[in-house]
Order: C-alpha cells, then structure tokens, then sequence
C-alpha cells in the first residue's frame, strides 16, 4: 500500500480523499518574523487557519496540500496544531520559494548541496521535528529561469530522484517559464509524471499550456479567486476545453489561498489589499470558492462526477505517490 507523509503522520494514500493541492494556511517573510516577532499576531494566523480548515472540511476535503516553503514561512509547528485541532491531513513540503534571491550561505553552495537539505527534510523531518517533507517546491517568476533559480530546480530535481518525491514548480506563464523548468527537469532525469507546473491555469493559451501537457507533466489550474491573472470565465472555458480534450488526468485545481495576504498580515498592509479588492484583483478569493462557484459552472458546462473525482482525489493521490 502506498503511503504518504502528512504534519501528523503517515497515512495510507487511500485515506488522502478529496483534496486541495495548493493552499496556503501560513506564509510570513521569515527574516521580519525573526527580528521583529512582536508584529506577528500567531493566535491571530491560528484562528483564521482553523476557521479555514473547518470551512474545507463542510465540503468534504479531507486534505490539503501545502507548498510553503523557505523563505515563504514554513512554519512545521503551526502546521501540526491546526492539523491536530481540526482532524484535516496537512501535507508539507521540503523547497525553496524565491524568484531570484538566494542567502549568501546558499549562493555560495552548489545544487548537490542544496539537494541534500531537501533529502533531509523528506528524510529525517522539517525545522528538527519528526514531520517529513512529501514534495519540493521551488518556483520562477518574472525574472525567469536566473542562474540562481535554474540551481534550485536542479537540487529538486536530485532531491526527488534520490527520494521518489514530486515536484511542485510556481510559474509564471506571462513569462513563459513553464517549458524552460520542464526541460531542466526532463535533462536531470525526473520523470515527467512526477512534476506539477502550479499556476499554468494563469494563462487562456492553449497552444502554451497543451505544449506542457504533451511533455507529460502535470499542470495546477491553482489560483481560481486572482483575476488579477485571469478572471475566473476565462479559467472555467480554459478548463473546460482542456477536458474535453481528455488531460483530465493530469490537471489540478485548487485556489492558491494564502491566508495572512489574505488579511493583511504578510506581504500587504490592509489598506493595499483594499485597493485590489477595488480594483476587481482577488473578489472571490477563498479557500472554499471552487466548491461554492466554480465546480458547479464547470459541472454545468460538462464536467463529469467522474472527471471530478480524477482531478480531486485520484491525481492527487497518484502524484504525491507515483501509483
């Protein structure tokens, strides 16, 4: 039987169930977090992670895959509370989040180096705990795939030959970082099933999205909410057409909640979050829109019980385990 780490434990991946594969309960820039803990209001993040998790749990998701990172936060404790007080599996991971920027200790290393902490984390456990990592992060942004960037994705790529694990890369389609991180992948060896290239679903070009798909890599449909990427008809017809064109088996969708940016308590103030509200960017953001707005527009427009069980409990459960 297939097995996968969560914060409380390891599960059979059979009780994985319906699952969220991109969310954020926590996030915080570790380097303020440390020099100023007084700004950080921790019951405060708690009670608003709880009443998300409650909130998932009414509509039967059982998991939640987490890629917070270094240097997104990832916070090992926090995360084992909240799983222990609400009963949701939380699943972490091992990575590094940047979009360029590496700490001098790590510029100076080489990919093999920073594979081995990866190996450690899914290994031996996270921040000194018990808990193991069950996937690497690591992500390209609008700088594109950077000296730095292109290392890391290299350290994912040993890491997860070494230890079975999956990729999960953040990318940027305005960008087009999506092929270059697949083909660094693919030259490593990594097999294609076991990468998951987040937020491809920021994009309505079919011809860029089916170019990664014919790779044989796995794509996240992952931030329904932000229509500062893409409103959300433009994500449903996307989606849609993607289905009718049979990759049900290899999409995901999930919503990218990040709960303190959310409320104001990580990378904007209050009143910079009011202004995008405004401004029409993240209106329905949530971690349960997709089970109140957007499933059931996709249903309407076609989607099966069946392709919606793949997307929601099989894939996930294939991917985190390579069954």
């Amino acid at each position: 039987m297939s097995t996968v780490q969560t914060v409380t434990g390891e599960i059979d991946a059979d009780e994985l169930g319906l699952t969220l594969i991109h969310e954020h309960f926590f996030s915080s820039d570790e380097a303020v977090s440390a020099q100023w803990p007084h700004i950080r209001d921790r019951q405060q993040e708690h009670d608003l992670a709880v009443e998300s998790a409650e909130a998932v749990k009414g509509h039967g998701v059982r998991t939640v895959v987490e890629p917070t990172a270094m240097l997104l936060g990832r916070d090992v404790q926090a995360s084992r509370e909240l799983a222990e007080e609400t009963g949701l599996q939380i699943v972490l991971c091992t990575g590094i989040y940047t979009y360029d920027y590496l700490p001098q200790f790590l510029a100076n290393r080489d990919a093999d180096f920073i594979a081995s902490l990866f190996v450690h984390d899914i290994e031996n456990g996270i921040q000194g705990t018990d808990v193991k990592a069950a996937f690497i992060k690591c992500a390209a942004d609008e700088p594109g795939v950077t000296p730095n960037i292109e290392k890391i994705h290299r350290a994912a790529a040993r890491a997860s030959l070494q230890t079975g694990a999956p990729i999960m890369a953040h990318s940027r389609p305005a960008s087009g970082t999506g092929p270059r991180q697949v083909e660094i992948f693919l030259e490593e060896g990594v097999p294609p099933e076991r990468i998951q290239i987040a937020h491809t679903g920021d994009t309505d070009d079919l011809g860029y999205i089916e170019g990664l798909l014919e790779s044989g890599v796995c794509i996240g449909m992952d931030r329904y909410g932000l229509d500062l990427f893409l409103p959300t008809a433009a994500r449903n017809a996307t989606f849609t057409k993607l289905l009718n064109r049979g990759y049900e088996d290899r999409m995901f969708i999930s919503q990218d909640f990040d709960i303190p940016i959310a409320n104001g308590l990580d990378w904007y103030p209050p009143e910079v979050l009011e202004q995008l509200q405004a401004a029409g960017a993240a209106t329905d953001w949530g971690m349960t829109f997709i089970f109140e707005e957007v499933l059931p527009a996709l249903s309407e427009a076609g989607m099966t019980d069946q392709q919606r069980n793949t997307i929601l409990v099989e894939n996930p459960k294939r991917w985190l385990t390579a069954s």
